[in-house]
């Protein structure tokens, strides 16, 4: 059966990824795909994919290749708006770099979703700021998601607590539903393939940095289901794969759970809930082995998320093109 062809103004939510792995990652999830759109903004030169997640018309839109960051993010966001005049908040989805610690056993393929922490919005950018002879002091503040998405959020964590956790079940319909080719790419990688190095000072490992790594020896999981885990993501235009670096900017930056690149373009324009999965520790062992079944954990999150937003509420939600060009501070 050909997918429906859907106006415009029925889409309610601008999903924004910046891989072709997160964005095939994002089809999977949909209940229902449709035509592309019926016209499209003269300078909008994003490529979307057009469906739907229980009562929500999506409208996903990834990065153009090669183009990462958040200055690309935010371009992308702005041209579905003056496309999708009537969406009413984003999703920002894809993987990012996890930062464990004592505090949160953070495991590849696991979820981060952001949430509001004391006087942060969930987001920091944390190479934004001013720098003085013997430190950097950062500046600016990122909005919160709408209230619209931390109700589902709340929603969600109780759900959970209940044992409705759906994700899981999102993610064998990947194996059930796509070709084995396709299953297999999103498929868990093996819990084998899943190590922590801490790195201590001695003798050289062979690479010159005077360093040795050794494995952090952490307890098993009963099953291989991810871990949701809410909290502050640290964003900003440097890929972070250094384990040392990673340690510092967390006990600088406080509690953070992992680092991306877009979501900091995103916040203050494009009111949004960022959900990453994990693909990697942000250290130098940085690959791209866990990089399709993180992006399918972030997408099933998105999902369920999609699954506790009733419709009716966003009828009340100010649209989200209404925040541009509003002060960023």
């Amino acid at each position: 059966m050909a997918p429906v062809s859907m106006p415009n103004r029925a889409f309610t939510v601008g999903w924004i990824c910046a891989l072709p792995t997160e964005r095939a990652a994002a089809m999977t999830m949909l209940d229902e795909l449709y035509h592309e759109p019926q016209e499209q903004h003269p300078a909008d030169t994003n490529q979307y994919v057009l469906g739907r997640i229980k009562n929500h018309c999506v409208a996903i839109a990834c990065l153009p290749a090669g183009e990462y960051g958040l200055a690309p993010a935010a371009a992308a966001a702005q041209q579905m708006l003056s496309s999708f005049p009537t969406i009413r908040f984003g999703l920002l989805v894809g993987i990012g770099g996890g930062i464990p610690g004592p505090d949160r056993d953070i495991r590849l393929g696991d979820i981060i979703i952001s949430e509001p922490q004391g006087q942060l919005g969930g987001v920091v950018q944390y190479d934004r700021g001013k720098t003085f002879a013997h430190r950097f002091e950062r500046t600016g503040f990122l909005n919160a998601p709408p209230r619209v998405l931390l109700n589902a959020l709340n929603a969600l964590k109780a759900n959970h607590l209940l044992g409705q956790y759906r994700i899981p079940e999102f993610l064998q319909d990947i194996s059930k539903n796509r070709p084995a080719a396709t299953a297999q790419f999103f498929a868990h990688p093996g819990r084998e393939n899943d190590v922590l190095y801490e790195v201590t000072d001695g003798s050289s490992d062979g690479d010159g940095s005077g360093e040795v790594e050794l494995p952090v020896q952490r307890p098993g999981r009963h099953n291989d289901d991810p871990v949701v885990h809410y909290g502050l993501i640290a964003s900003g235009n440097q890929v972070i794969k250094d384990s040392r670096t990673r340690d510092r900017m967390k006990k600088e930056l406080g509690n953070v759970l992992c680092f991306e690149m877009e979501a900091a373009g995103l916040m203050n324009a494009f009111p949004c809930l960022v959900i990453r999965g994990v693909s990697d520790y942000a250290d130098y062992h940085k690959n791209d082995r866990w990089h399709g079944y993180a992006a399918a954990t972030a997408a099933a999150a998105a999902k369920e998320v999609l699954y506790s937003v009733r419709a009716q509420e966003l009828e009340s939600t100010d649209t989200a093109s209404n925040a541009i060009g509003k002060p960023t501070s």
